[in-house]
């Protein structure tokens, strides 16, 4: 017999080339997302290197982020996903019900000596070099927090 299955996140939106959930915050619930967008990128023709590397690294560190930072790893805030893929670019939204931050704050590269050693503070940096642009806008006091990923395909 086996246990309880895992929760699932909420497909909202089932077009081609788009997708939208509201997930919990809860990390388990990151992995089907980031597959989802994955299939969309292979389907649009993007190269190995950005479906087995820098999109699941970049969406996967931008919602833990959501869930973490942004939503205190609180269960009853969501974090919503928007995507839109075509043979020319990916855009992911990842938006939280936080406060926000500035991102142009955060260090752009690992140059502090304790930069390796922290906990934290390496996702953006990662997102910044993984993705063409990382955007950031919010507090929005109907959407909250909201980081976007942008990849050309090459």
């Amino acid at each position: 017999m086996t246990g309880p299955s895992a929760p699932r996140p909420v497909v909202e939106s089932p077009t081609p080339a788009s997708r939208r959930w509201t997930v919990a915050s809860d990390l388990t619930l990151i992995e089907p997302v980031v597959e989802t967008i994955v299939a969309l990128c292979v389907a649009a023709g993007f190269s190995a290197r950005h479906c087995n590397l820098n999109v699941p690294v970049a969406v996967t560190e931008a919602m833990a982020n959501a869930m973490l930072r942004g939503n205190g790893s609180e269960r009853s805030r969501t974090v919503q996903v928007s995507v839109e893929v075509d043979g020319h670019s990916l855009q992911v939204d990842v938006t939280d019900e936080g406060v926000g931050f500035d991102l142009s704050s955060l260090q752009q590269s690992p140059d502090e000596a304790d930069w390796f050693e922290r906990e934290d503070g390496r996702g953006v940096f990662l997102m910044r070099k993984l993705m063409d642009r990382v955007e950031s806008s919010g507090p929005h006091a109907e959407t909250g927090h909201c980081i976007r990923l942008i990849l050309h395909r090459t």
